[in-house]
């Protein structure tokens, strides 16, 4: 039987996300962002379309690298203005019954003791739905305003995640027993004190002596997502990821990055296919070839490229504005996003992308394809993809909101299920559940479980 292709939805608070310059198209509402109903009616069409869940990125600087500075960024509205990504969850669980919801946030600049309450919170209003992105963050800018003069080396922020992960896993995992709370009216106790236990965490980083402030979650730890692809960025993901997403131009990119991270896996002890694995992409799906074409090529008309390429510098740490646009892109190693860089470099040996076909490509869609043509002819790309780079499903970005993933739901969707490579139903239960079909918990043998206190 074929695999199933998988769908997440892939947006930011804000109203310029991966495709820099469309918040200008007379269609596009993502201007809206600033509104609730925006996001409500978001949620209300990923489920009709059964996604896994709404992947929201974020980001806590300004993208000031391109042109020595934030002008280029600020003109173009790139990823800026930009809300708070966990705020957006409870409104949309509560009209939602099933779509999970998968929160980014940079554990470099927040101690993990409030932000563990924060996510068990909404795991409860959110019945169990919600996933954490866990990024260490990629702009100095970000670093500055929280008072560093520039952010940790990215081998350094890797290894403050390792015990921040830990703090986390001994509130979420060990701080409360299963059978804590007891809310026995009659006799008034709410709680059996010794149930509940301080987890005593001395660190390099952190100091949490104490015990966690929520009782627990349905899934105690929310679904942990990451979308490291440098090799410490998988060694870490081996460890503690559930769901990783990977951004790649070419099928040989992606496979590449899967592979890493499956063997990586592998080696850990969790086995290769431990992890879902989600590539982004834009698709553009219309009735027919020629329909969809052209919707491609009015979008086309709209792409910045001074702002694509001032994401493009953010992501990388290079300032491209002072590169030849036809001179080929090199590797440099540095603290900024290495998988950014590499994908456009040594991650494909067959393709050498110049400055300005990398700022184009960036343009619409972000770092991953463009699939272009009617539901079938889509669907087949969909298919092949997910035969050549191993992955389990895409991580669906938009040029034009609602249009292009309403297109997805209405005409995408049936053709995949038609095809017996989408499913029919939503699984009941929690997001980890519906996701890996073995319970609301991590499993047993996860790093989160193998804590002590």
């Amino acid at each position: 039987m074929p695999r199933p292709i998988r769908f997440n939805a892939f947006s930011m608070n804000a109203a310029s996300h991966q495709s820099p310059g469309l918040w200008r198209h007379p269609r596009n509402t993502s201007v809206n962002f600033n509104r609730l109903d925006y996001w409500t009616d978001l949620a209300r069409l990923l489920e009709r379309g059964l996604f896994d869940a709404l992947f929201i990125a974020d980001v806590l600087g300004i993208y000031d690298v391109y042109q020595g500075g934030p002008e280029a960024a600020l003109r173009g509205g790139v990823q800026v203005p930009v809300n708070d990504p966990l705020l957006l969850v409870p409104a949309m669980a509560g009209v939602t019954e099933h779509l999970g919801f998968g929160v980014t946030f940079s554990l470099t600049y927040e101690h993990p003791y409030p932000f563990a309450r924060r996510m068990s919170t909404l795991d409860h209003l959110s019945n169990g739905r919600v996933g954490w992105n866990i990024v260490t963050g990629y702009l100095d800018s970000a670093a500055r305003n929280l008072g560093l003069a520039q952010q940790l080396g990215h081998d350094q922020r890797y290894d403050l995640a390792e015990e921040y992960l830990q703090v986390l896993y001994k509130l979420w995992e060990k701080s409360w027993d299963e059978d804590a709370v007891l809310l026995e009216r009659d006799s008034g106790r709410y709680i059996e004190p010794t149930r509940v236990h301080p987890i005593k965490h001395t660190g390099e980083h952190f100091q949490v002596p104490g015990m966690h402030l929520c009782q627990p979650s349905p899934q105690r730890t929310p679904v942990l997502f990451q979308a490291g692809a440098s090799p410490r960025g998988q060694q870490f993901a081996a460890r503690h990821a559930e769901c990783v997403f990977i951004s790649g131009p070419t099928p040989t990119v992606l496979h590449r990055y899967a592979d890493g991270i499956r063997q990586a896996s592998e080696a850990a002890g969790r086995g290769r296919d431990a992890v879902l694995i989600y590539a982004q992409a834009l698709l553009i799906v219309a009735p027919t070839r020629e329909q969809a074409e052209a919707r491609f090529a009015e979008y086309r008309r709209y792409v910045d490229l001074d702002a694509a390429l001032a994401l493009l510098s953010g992501w990388t740490g290079i300032d491209f504005a002072g590169l030849d646009p036809d001179a080929p892109i090199e590797y440099v190693e540095n603290d900024a996003g290495r998988a950014a860089l590499a994908a456009f470099t040594a991650a494909d040996p067959n393709r050498r992308w110049t400055v300005r076909e990398a700022a184009e490509f960036v343009g619409l869609g972000g770092r991953g394809p463009v699939l272009v043509g009617a539901a079938s002819e889509v669907a087949e790309q969909l298919e092949s993809w997910l035969e050549e780079t191993g992955i389990d499903g895409f991580n669906l970005t938009y040029a034009v909101q609602p249009d292009d993933l309403a297109q997805v739901v209405e005409l995408l969707v049936p053709e995949l299920q038609r095809r017996g490579r989408y499913p029919l139903s939503y699984a009941e239960g929690s997001l980890r559940h519906k996701l890996f079909g073995q319970g609301d918990r991590l499993p047993e043998a996860h790093a989160g479980r193998q804590v002590s206190i």
